[in-house]
């Protein structure tokens, strides 16, 4: 880890600097969601994790003047606790667990915190608590969240496709482009042999009512949502940049605060 990125990271600045951080102008602060939950055969637990953990540097560092909370690393996996070593909070926990960072930022001085997830499945339960997060905290702190998971999937098969992939193994979930994301910021963490394909191309309402009511496996037996083959740092990189992008864009709409 860099030193700038060091910088950024409210956990591991101390607290006479982040109240200096706070006395000179940094107001915002990024929370990036994350999940530990199975990936198929070929890729860790740790994914979602390791994807937000990536795009919250890069996020401060292109808004600037912002400072990036620890990431919440375990998310609303229920759909996918059939496959070993997932974890899931309920949606309760999760939302007592954001909105506990919220008041706390907010007494620190914070103004605008910004919330995303890289695990596309925490996207309902962030939409829905979104408006008793913004009651929780002083008029003074603007709480915005990302929601969109059909935005974040359809810029996932755009950026495969500018980068010479094949948009129809973006499925969301251990794909072709979540692997090649996972080749370029922990390559070592993949394990190219194992690759597989699962249900291919984006699943339709009926599709992700199965999936919320009786889990993943009832969509696709090996847990993966398109196919990891021909995944590449180069596409990865294109992912993370559109998806960074998709973020700050969001961000910035008026109907974001």
């Amino acid at each position: 880890m860099t030193e700038e990125h060091e910088n950024l990271r409210l956990e591991l600045m101390t607290s006479v600097e982040v109240a200096k951080a706070v006395e000179g102008g940094i107001r915002t602060v990024i929370v990036p969601c994350g999940a530990v939950e199975q990936h198929g055969a070929h890729l860790p637990l740790s994914v979602d994790a390791d994807h937000a953990d990536h795009l919250g540097i890069l996020l401060a560092k292109r808004i600037g003047q912002a400072l990036v909370a620890p990431t919440i690393r375990v998310g609303c996996s229920s759909h996918h606790l059939e496959f070993s070593g997932t974890i899931s909070l309920q949606e309760q926990t999760f939302e007592m667990v954001v909105r506990d960072y919220c008041t706390s930022l907010a007494r620190h001085g914070f103004e605008r915190i910004l919330i995303f997830t890289a695990h596309v499945g925490n996207c309902p339960s962030l939409a829905d608590m979104l408006p008793r997060l913004r009651s929780a905290v002083p008029p003074s702190c603007r709480v915005s969240a990302f929601t969109d998971s059909r935005a974040w999937l359809e810029t996932w098969r755009d950026a495969v496709a500018e980068a010479g992939g094949e948009p129809v193994k973006v499925g969301g979930h251990a794909d072709l482009a979540e692997t090649s994301v996972m080749l370029d910021i922990h390559p070592d963490r993949v394990r190219p042999h194992a690759y597989q394909a699962g249900k291919l191309g984006l699943l339709s309402q009926s599709d992700l009512e199965l999936m919320w009511r009786e889990g993943l496996r009832a969509v696709s037996a090996n847990g993966i949502l398109g196919d990891p083959h021909g995944s590449t740092v180069a596409i990865g990189r294109h992912c993370i940049e559109r998806i960074a992008t998709l973020l700050i864009e969001g961000f910035a709409r008026p109907d974001a605060d």
